[in-house]
């Protein structure tokens, strides 16, 4: 699945989910996947919100590639990946066991 384009996210994310969550528009965020498209995340909008831009490399991306490899090598479940970053992601690894 590929993410949909800025065009077609852009009035979902000023209209449905900074409102959602108590953003202003002057606030800069990047519209992602709660559930990353490489755990078998979706683009419904109930997987998408505004997580606040960190700069490049996004230590959220980090997590996500983690668990990939973790499912793709037969650590974790898919299932198990997909509930713990839903979660929270910042403690995603470690709910699974893959750090310390």
């Amino acid at each position: 699945m590929l993410r949909p384009p800025e065009a077609q996210t852009g009035a979902f994310k000023f209209g449905v989910a900074y409102p959602a969550h108590g953003l202003a528009h002057s606030v800069t965020t990047e519209l992602d996947h709660d559930v990353p498209l490489e755990l078998g995340g979706d683009n419904d909008a109930s997987n998408l919100w505004p997580e606040p831009e960190t700069g490049t490399p996004n230590p959220k991306d980090y997590v996500e590639d983690a668990l990939h490899k973790a499912v793709c090598a037969g650590r974790i479940k898919l299932a198990a990946a997909q509930q713990a970053i839903a979660a929270n992601w910042m403690t995603a690894e470690k709910v699974l066991g893959l750090s310390s």
